[in-house]
C-alpha cells in the first residue's frame, strides 16, 4: 500500500491546497493554464509545499504526456532518452510533453545545457522544482527561457485542511473512527511540509489500538518520540543537519563540524548548498576576526563548482575545519543590522553638504561638496570630518569584536576618531 502522502496527492487542480497566489481565482498561473499553453517554468519553494503535485496537475489539465526525472539519480543520458522519445512521438509546439525535473538545482551545468535545445524548439515544456534560489542554481541560458514561480510555506489553515481531508477521504483512514481534537503537535512536527504532516498522521494512526482514535497533542508527541527513527527515515533532516553543521562551526568545534559534514556527504546533499552556507558563515560569524575566512570560503565555492563528486568532499572538509578553528566575530553582521534599524527609525536623513556629489554648476553654487577634505591629501590618509547626517552624528554602529584582529582595528579607529565614536 502506498504511503498516505501519495494516496492523498490530488488528481484535480480544484483539490490542490495552498498557493492561492498562483492558482487561485484570477491568479497568474491559473490564467496561463486557461489559455491552454504554458511556458517552461521553475517552481521554487520549501519542501512539501506541492511542487511535484502542481507539475503533475498542470500536465493533466493540459492533457500533455508527463515525464519525470530526479536530478539525484539522472544524468545527461536520461535526459536525451526522454527528449528522443518525445521527439519520435511527434509531440512538438503547443502539444509538447511536460518534463518534470525534481531538485533541478542538483543538475550540473552540462546536464542543464542538455535541456536547452529541446526547450528552445518546443519539444518539451520543462518544469523544474527547486528548494534553492534558481538565480544561483540554474544556468542563465536556461533560466532566461523559464518563468519562475515562487511557492510559499503552507499556512496553518492549509495544513489543518490537509489533515481533515485525509481523515475524511482516504480509503483506509475513513474506515477508522478518528476524532481530531488537537492539531498543534502535528503541525509543529511537519514544519510546514505536507508530506511530513501526512507521514506523522499515518504513523500516529498506525500506532493506535483498534477502535476509536483520539488525536491530541499529547498522543501525537508520544507516538513520534517513540518512533523517532522511523519518522526521521520517512522525513527530511536537510535543515536540521545543516543547522547543526553551521552551529558547530560557529561554536569552534571542528570535530562536530566535520561529523555533520560527513552526514551530509553520505546523505547525498548538494555540495554547492554546503559551500554556500559556509560562504555566508565566513562573513556572518568570522568577519574581520579573520578576513581570510571569506577568501577561503569563496575559493571553496568556486573549487566545488569546478571539481566533481566525491573529490569535492575534501575541499569542503578543509574549508569547514579552517572556519571552525578561526577566531569568531559577528561584528559585521551586527553592524548592518544596527544600521538598517537606524535607517528604519530615522528615515531618509539629509546627507551632509560637504560629501554630496556636485556634477553641475548649480549644485556647486548650493554648496554641494564644499569643505570636503580629500583624505589622501592629509597625513596618514585621514582628515576628521562629518560623514553621518547631522541628526545621528557620533552614532557608533560598528563595534569591533573581542579578537586580536579587531582589537587592532579598534585601536586604529580610536587613534583617528579619538572619543567621537567611543572606541
Amino acid at each position: 500500500m502506498e504511503p498516505l502522502a501519495e494516496r492523498m496527492r490530488p488528481g484535480k487542480l480544484e483539490n490542490y491546497i495552498g498557493q492561492e497566489h498562483l492558482i487561485g481565482e484570477n491568479a497568474i498561473l491559473r490564467k496561463t493554464l486557461a489559455t491552454g499553453n504554458i511556458p517552461s517554468m521553475i517552481l521554487w519553494g520549501p519542501p512539501g509545499v506541492g511542487k511535484t503535485t502542481l507539475a503533475q496537475l498542470i500536465s493533466t489539465q493540459l492533457k500533455r504526456p508527463f515525464y519525470t526525472l530526479s536530478a539525484i539519480n539522472s544524468g545527461v543520458k536520461d535526459i536525451r532518452e526522454v527528449i528522443e522519445k518525445v521527439g519520435n512521438q511527434g509531440l512538438f509546439g503547443g502539444n509538447s510533453a511536460v518534463l518534470f525535473i525534481d531538485e533541478i538545482h542538483r543538475f550540473s551545468k552540462s546536464q542543464q545545457d542538455s535541456l536547452l535545445g529541446a526547450v528552445e524548439r518546443g519539444i518539451i515544456t520543462l518544469i523544474g522544482a527547486t528548494t534553492e534560489n534558481p538565480s544561483f542554481e540554474v544556468i542563465p541560458a536556461l533560466l532566461s527561457r523559464c518563468q519562475v514561480y515562487v511557492l510559499r510555506h503552507l499556512e496553518k489553515e492549509d495544513l489543518e485542511k490537509i489533515i481533515r481531508q485525509a481523515i475524511a477521504n482516504d480509503e483506509l483512514l475513513n474506515k477508522r473512527e478518528i476524532e481530531l481534537i488537537e492539531t498543534d503537535a502535528l503541525i509543529k512536527i511537519s514544519g510546514g511540509d505536507a508530506r511530513k504532516l501526512l507521514n506523522a498522521l499515518e504513523l500516529v494512526i498506525q500506532s493506535s489500538s483498534p477502535g476509536k482514535i483520539s488525536i491530541t497533542n499529547e498522543s501525537v508527541t508520544s507516538v513520534i518520540q517513540n518512533n523517532l527513527a522511523l519518522y526521521d527515515k520517512n522525513g527530511e533532516q536537510h535543515y536540521d543537519i545543516i543547522s547543526a553543521f553551521i552551529k558547530s562551526i560557529r561554536g569552534s568545534d571542528p570535530n562536530a563540524a566535520v561529523y555533520y559534514l560527513a552526514r551530509m556527504v553520505e546523505g547525498g546533499e548538494d555540495p554547492l548548498f554546503i559551500a554556500r552556507r559556509m560562504l555566508i558563515l565566513a562573513s556572518e560569524d568570522i568577519g574581520n576576526a579573520n578576513p581570510n575566512a571569506l577568501l577561503i570560503a569563496t575559493s571553496t565555492f568556486q573549487a566545488v563548482s569546478m571539481v566533481g563528486w566525491p573529490e569535492s568532499r575534501i575541499i569542503l572538509s578543509q574549508c569547514a575545519l579552517f572556519l571552525a578553528t578561526s577566531p569568531k566575530s559577528n561584528a559585521s553582521y551586527e553592524a548592518i543590522n544596527a544600521a538598517q534599524e537606524l535607517v528604519r527609525t530615522t528615515g531618509s536623513l539629509s546627507v551632509p553638504l560637504s560629501i554630496r556629489n556636485a556634477p553641475t554648476r548649480l549644485m556647486k553654487e548650493l554648496g554641494y561638496g564644499e569643505k570636503y577634505k580629500y583624505a589622501h591629501s592629509y597625513k596618514g590618509n585621514f582628515a576628521e570630518q562629518e560623514f553621518l547626517p547631522e541628526a545621528i552624528s557620533g552614532t557608533k554602529i560598528y563595534n569591533p569584536g573581542n579578537n586580536k584582529r579587531e582589537e587592532e582595528i579598534r585601536a586604529w579607529l580610536k587613534a583617528r576618531w579619538k572619543e567621537k565614536y567611543g572606541y
